[in-house]
């Protein structure tokens, strides 16, 4: 469906600079747009590729002049994320369970949900208006789904999980498996049984093939807004506070528990019982065994202040010149005392007498 630039405009809270009565039939990047598209520019690069390619219009979020039409909002950046759904609005199935569908007994399934192909779902779990299961889902027993929830194909949700208002969980993701508890009993590994649950509040979006383990006792808390990506391993009893980004393949260990806002880039690890403050960011790859004070900046292998870590590496990238320096001086040394050596092992000599008199000791 085609926009022109002026309803892109009021959709976004900008204003258009140029001809507002264009049509524009899709979004496109600057190297690639046709005539009718829509691009945007978020700096001087995009937007000499935006001025040379043949886009219609462009989005721009500072002053510029352009024989294009221009729709200028106070952010480019976000703009794009905003526009995107009017030129690929998300496909929403028809309401409705599939007839190959199994529902438990007592279950409730509102009628505006849609419940696709091959799915199960569990004795006495709720699912909210709105919400959609595509193909294999399966939700356990007394599980409940609030409103507007996506469970994308082969997503498992074990028995008494609970889901805020609009949760996406893409495929293969595991949500209330076993934490991995386990006691020593002589010579055998005895299983702590895991009772509790997982607690997914409102907003949060979860990617593909990832672990979320129910609590021991009591549940594993994901806050709302959080967005978690692909292959990400969550522990028993783990609370990860609001709005926390954690980027693939980072692992959280029990009970740890994080504040708002926090950043763990891919690959991070965090031992189990840990605190980590509010707006803590953590670099990739960093391994994190002690505790975060608020808004602090971590990273290394064991993960330390940015500041201190950062000392160690410069220290680290100037210690082959260092250790050639010593070389060197380990040979100097060597050298001199070759030196000494030799003329502290030469006989002394007494010097010549005046002419006649008598040789030294008679």
């Amino acid at each position: 469906m085609p926009f022109t630039a002026a309803e892109i405009a009021r959709h976004l809270g900008g204003e258009v600079i140029g001809d507002g009565s264009v049509l524009l039939h899709r979004f496109a990047p600057a190297d690639r747009a046709e005539p009718g598209d829509l691009t945007f520019a978020e700096n001087e690069v995009f937007l000499a590729r935006a001025e040379q390619g043949r886009a219609s219009a462009i989005l721009v979020d500072r002053p510029v002049q352009s024989a294009k039409t221009l729709i200028r909002v106070p952010n480019a950046r976000i703009a794009f994320a905003r526009v995107l759904p009017l030129f690929f609005p998300e496909v929403r199935p028809e309401p409705g369970i599939h007839p190959t569908a199994v529902v438990g007994e007592g279950a409730r399934v509102d009628p505006t949900a849609h419940v696709g192909p091959w799915c199960v779902i569990g004795a006495r779990a709720v699912v909210g208006p709105r919400s959609v299961l595509w193909a294999q889902v399966y939700v356990g027993e007394d599980c409940e789904l609030a409103e507007d929830v996506w469970l994308f194909p082969q997503v498992v949700l074990y028995p008494r999980t609970k889901l805020g208002a609009r949760v996406r969980i893409h495929s293969g993701t595991v949500i209330g498996s076993d934490g991995f508890g386990y006691v020593q009993d002589g010579p055998v590994h005895l299983k702590v049984p895991q009772v509790g649950s997982v607690i997914i509040e409102e907003d949060v979006e979860i990617g593909a093939n990832v672990a979320v383990d129910r609590g021991a006792l009591g549940a594993t808390v994901i806050g709302r807004g959080t967005k978690i990506d692909n292959l990400v391993q969550i522990a028993h009893n783990v609370t990860v506070g609001e709005r926390c980004l954690i980027v693939a393949q980072t692992g959280i260990a029990g009970s740890t528990r994080l504040g708002n806002y926090v950043v763990l880039a891919g690959q991070v690890g965090l031992a189990g019982h840990l605190k980590i403050g509010h707006r803590v960011s953590v670099a990739a790859k960093s391994g994190v065994m002690h505790d975060i004070p608020d808004g602090q900046k971590w990273l290394g292998i064991p993960a330390q202040p940015d500041r201190q870590a950062k000392r160690q590496i410069i220290a680290l990238q100037q210690l082959p010149d260092l250790l050639r320096r010593v070389s060197e001086l380990e040979k100097q040394v060597a050298a001199l005392q070759a030196a000494l050596a030799g003329t502290n092992a030469a006989p002394p000599t007494s010097p010549p007498g005046p002419p006649g008199a008598p040789a030294s000791g008679t």
